[in-house]
C-alpha cells in the first residue's frame, strides 16, 4: 500500500526558478542562434504576456515598413544601373546620375540595412559574430566599394545588387518573424485564456472587477458561458468545465461543490460560487505560463550542438569569403567581381536558419504540449523520451482511477463497533488528500460519524500515520508496517487480490482492518499495449501487497512489477534497472517517489488540476492518465525527429550553395548572384520554420 499522507503542492513556481540560463530573443539586432519570446515574457502575469505579443508585432511591422519603402527605392536603383541598363538595351545615363543612384543606394543602406547594421555593432560588442555580423559586413562592403567607384575608383558600382540584396533580407526576416510568432501562438493562446474580468460578492451584492484584483479567500460568481476568473473552491453550485486548453482532457468535467476549480476553464450550464485560492499571479494558469516560459529558455544538448554548428558556420562563411575573394582577385578578375563573390559568398553561409532550427521547434512544443496538460520543465528529459526503453509506473491513480471505496471493515477485537474504527481512522486521514484517505472520508460522510480532532500528528514514512486521540494513541497502517514491527496479521486474513488494506491500531492493540479497491482504468491496457507497439517496457511499482500488484500487472499485460515496496525502496528498485542497462522514465506524484524520480533517467510527475507537485521530475502530466504518459513519449520522439529534420536542412543546403557562390561552376556558366544568394538563405530560414510549426501532439 502506498500510503502518502503529505498534501500535493504547487511546485511550478519552485522548479521554474532553477531555469534561468540565457533566453532567446530574435531582436533586428540579435544573434544568429537566438529566438525573440518576447511574446511571453513575464508570463505569470497574463498583461505582461499581452504587451510583449505587442512587441514582437511591432517588430514584424517594422520590418515590413522597411521592406516596403526599400522595395519603392530599389526600381529607381535597378533602372539607373549601367550594367541594367546595358543587359536591356537602353542608355538612361545623364549628368548628374550617378549621384541620385548614390543618394537613393544610401537611404537603401541607411535605412534599410539599419537591423543588420545595428545587428553587427551589438555582436561585436559582445564578442559572438553571428548572422547580423555576417549580413552588415557584407553589405557595408559593397556600399563602400560602389561609393569609391562614383568617386573616381576605376569599377562598376555594386548598388544594384546592394538594394536587392537589403530588400530580399528585409523580406526574409518579416516572413521568417511571422512564423516565430505563429511557432509561439499556442502559448498566447494560454495567456488570453485568463479572463479580464470577475463577479465579486461582497455581503449581499455582486460587483465587477479586475481580475488582478482578487485576493486569497474573496468569494466570486462565475455564470454559465463564463470563464472562471480564478483558482478556488466550489462552495455552491455544480457544473460542467471545459479545461480542454489547460489539461488536454477534451470532455467537459462535471464539478460541484467542494471541488476545485482552475483559472480559465469555461463554465457549462450551471452557476457556481467559488472561494479564491490564490491571486491570479499565483494561479495555475500563471504558474504555467511562467514555466512554459522558463523551458524554453532552457537549452537541450540539442540546442548546444547546434550553436556550437552555427558559431563554426559562421567561423567558415568568413574564412570562405574572404578566401573566396583572394582567390579570384588574385587569378586575374576584377576587384568588382572578386568582391561580388564574397558577398554571395558571406551571405548564403549566414547561419541563421542554422541558429533558428531547434529554438523554434523548442517554442512550438513546449506551448503545444502545455495546452494538451504535458509540462516540460526540463529540455533535455524531454528529448530523452525518445531513448526510453522501460517505464516503471507508480500504480494508484495512473494506472487506476485512484477513487478507493471501502469494500468492507473486518473487527479484530469484541466490544469495537465498525462506526469506532472509522471515527479513529477518519481523524487521521482527515487532512489528507491521498485516495485512500478519500475513501475512508466517502464513508465516514456517508454515515454522518463524527471526527473526532487528532493530537501530535506523525507521518509513518511509507507506512501510515500516527495520533492521539481523546487521550489514546492510534495507527492507521500498511501491513508492510506490521512485518516490519513483527506483528502477526489476524487470523483467517485474507485480503482479496483488488483489495489495499489499512490496519487500525489502538493502543498497540489491533482492533480492525478497512478493505478498499480501486479499478483500473480503462485507458491504461489500451497505453500498456501502445507501449509495446513501440517496444517499451512497463513495470508496476507499489507499495501494495504482491497479489494486488500482480492482479493488476497480468490485467494490463506487463512487463513486470515490484511489490511492497516502501519510498525509500523505489530509488533501488530504479537502480536496478539501469544497472540492466535499461534507460529509465518512472512517473509518481512527485512527494514520496522524489528520491525515484531523480534517479530516474525521465522522471515523469503526475498531477491533478492545480495539485501539482515535482520539483525533482522533468516532465509534469497535468492529468494522472496513462494515455499522456504514451502522448508524452511519441511527442518527444516527434519532436526530436523535427529538430533533426531542421538541423539536416539548414546544413545540408550550405554544402551545396557555397560551392555555387564560390563560383566553382563559374567556367560552365553557372553563377550566384549576392541577391539568389539572399534568396536561398531566406527560403532555407523561412523552410526551417514552417517545418517547425507543423508539429502536433498526436
Amino acid at each position: 500500500m502506498e500510503h502518502k499522507h503529505e498534501e500535493l503542492e504547487m511546485g511550478i513556481s519552485k522548479s521554474a526558478s532553477k531555469n534561468k540560463h540565457a533566453g532567446h530573443d530574435m531582436t533586428a539586432g540579435s544573434s544568429h542562434s537566438k529566438m525573440d519570446h518576447s511574446a511571453m515574457k513575464d508570463g505569470a502575469n497574463p498583461k505582461m504576456g499581452i504587451e510583449g505579443h505587442n512587441h514582437h508585432a511591432m517588430m514584424i511591422a517594422d520590418f515590413k515598413g522597411r521592406f516596403y519603402i526599400v522595395l519603392l527605392l530599389t526600381i529607381p536603383i535597378v533602372l539607373l544601373s549601367a550594367m541594367i541598363q546595358k543587359f536591356i538595351g537602353v542608355d538612361w545615363q545623364f549628368t548628374g546620375s550617378s549621384y541620385i543612384l548614390l543618394t537613393l543606394s544610401s537611404v537603401v543602406y541607411f535605412y534599410g540595412g539599419w537591423p543588420f547594421l545595428k545587428g553587427l555593432v551589438d555582436e561585436v560588442k559582445v564578442k559572438t559574430p553571428g548572422m547580423m555580423f555576417l549580413i552588415g559586413f557584407a553589405i557595408t562592403v559593397a556600399y563602400i566599394y560602389s561609393v569609391a567607384v562614383v568617386f573616381g575608383l576605376k569599377g562598376m558600382d555594386f548598388f544594384w545588387e546592394l538594394a536587392t540584396l537589403i530588400l530580399i533580407m528585409l523580406l526574409g526576416h518579416w516572413i521568417e518573424m511571422r512564423s516565430v510568432a505563429g511557432a509561439s501562438r499556442e502559448l498566447e493562446l494560454l495567456v488570453q485564456l485568463m479572463p479580464a474580468g470577475a463577479h465579486l460578492i461582497k455581503d449581499s451584492h455582486t460587483e465587477d472587477v479586475q481580475t488582478d484584483t482578487l485576493r486569497e479567500n474573496d468569494v466570486i460568481l462565475v455564470k454559465p458561458g463564463e470563464k472562471v476568473a480564478a483558482d478556488g473552491i466550489i462552495i455552491e453550485g455544480d457544473s460542467y468545465l471545459n479545461e480542454s486548453m489547460l489539461t488536454g482532457e477534451s470532455k467537459p468535467v462535471q464539478k460541484i461543490k467542494g471541488d476545485k476549480v482552475i483559472a480559465g476553464s469555461l463554465n457549462g450550464n450551471g452557476s457556481l460560487k467559488v472561494t479564491v485560492l490564490h491571486s491570479a499571479a499565483e494561479s495555475y494558469l500563471s504558474q504555467v505560463v511562467k514555466l512554459v516560459e522558463d523551458a524554453q529558455k532552457t537549452k537541450s544538448k540539442t540546442q548546444l550542438l547546434a550553436d556550437i554548428a552555427a558559431k563554426w558556420l559562421t567561423i567558415i562563411a568568413l574564412i570562405a569569403g574572404i578566401g573566396t575573394f583572394l582567390f579570384w582577385w588574385l587569378s586575374g578578375e576584377p576587384l568588382a567581381f572578386a568582391i561580388e563573390r564574397m558577398v554571395t559568398v558571406i551571405v548564403i553561409c549566414c547561419p541563421h536558419a542554422l541558429g533558428l532550427a531547434v529554438p523554434l521547434v523548442v517554442a512550438k512544443s513546449t506551448a503545444l504540449s502545455a495546452k494538451n496538460g504535458l509540462l516540460i520543465k526540463n529540455r533535455t528529459a524531454f528529448e530523452n523520451s525518445r531513448k526510453i526503453s522501460t517505464i516503471v509506473f507508480d500504480k494508484t491513480g495512473t494506472l487506476t482511477v485512484g477513487k478507493f471505496e471501502v469494500s468492507r471493515i473486518v473487527i479484530l477485537e469484541e466490544g469495537i463497533k465498525e462506526d469506532s474504527v472509522l471515527r479513529a481512522a477518519s481523524a487521521l486521514e482527515k487532512n489528507s488528500e491521498h485516495p485512500i484517505a478519500t475513501g475512508i472520508m466517502a464513508i465516514v460522510k456517508e454515515r454522518a460519524i463524527a471526527v473526532p480532532e487528532a493530537n501530535d500528528f506523525q507521518a509513518i514514512t511509507g507506512q501510515g500515520v500516527q495520533a492521539k486521540i481523546d487521550g489514546k494513541e492510534v495507527k492507521v497502517v500498511s501491513p508492510g508496517y506490521l512485518k516490519e514491527k513483527d506483528i502477526p496479521l489476524p487470523e483467517n486474513f485474507n485480503a482479496n487480490e483488488n483489495e489495499t488494506v489499512v490496519f487500525v491500531i489502538i493502543e498497540n492493540h489491533l482492533v480492525g482492518y478497512i478493505a478498499l479497491s480501486d479499478m483500473i482504468r480503462p485507458e491504461s491496457a489500451e497505453a500498456i499495449k501502445t507501449l509495446h507497439d513501440h517496444k517499451i517496457k512497463a513495470i508496476l511499482l507499489t507499495g501494495d501487497n504482491k497479489q494486488v500488484a500482480k492482479s493488476v500487472s497480468d490485467k494490463l499485460g506487463m512487463d513486470g512489477f515490484f511489490a511492497e515496496v516502501l519510498p525509500h525502496q523505489k530509488l533501488e528498485k530504479i537502480k536496478e534497472l539501469q544497472e540492466k542497462k535499461e534507460f529509465v522514465a518512472m512517473t509518481g506524484d512527485g512527494v514520496n517517489d522524489a528520491p525515484a524520480l531523480a534517479q530516474a533517467d525521465v522522471g515523469i510527475a503526475v498531477g491533478s488540476g492545480s495539485d501539482i507537485a515535482a520539483e525533482t521530475a522533468g516532465i509534469i502530466l497535468v492529468n494522472s492518465n496513462p494515455k499522456d504518459v504514451v502522448s508524452l513519449i511519441l511527442f518527444g520522439k516527434a519532436t526530436y525527429r523535427k529538430m533533426i529534420q531542421n538541423l539536416i536542412w539548414a546544413t545540408g543546403y550550405n554544402l551545396i550553395a557555397l560551392p555555387l557562390a564560390a563560383g566553382v561552376l563559374y567556367n560552365q556558366g553557372i553563377l550566384l548572384s549576392p541577391a539568389a544568394g539572399a534568396v536561398l538563405m531566406s527560403v532555407s530560414t523561412v523552410v526551417v520554420a514552417i517545418n517547425a510549426g507543423l508539429l502536433k501532439i498526436k
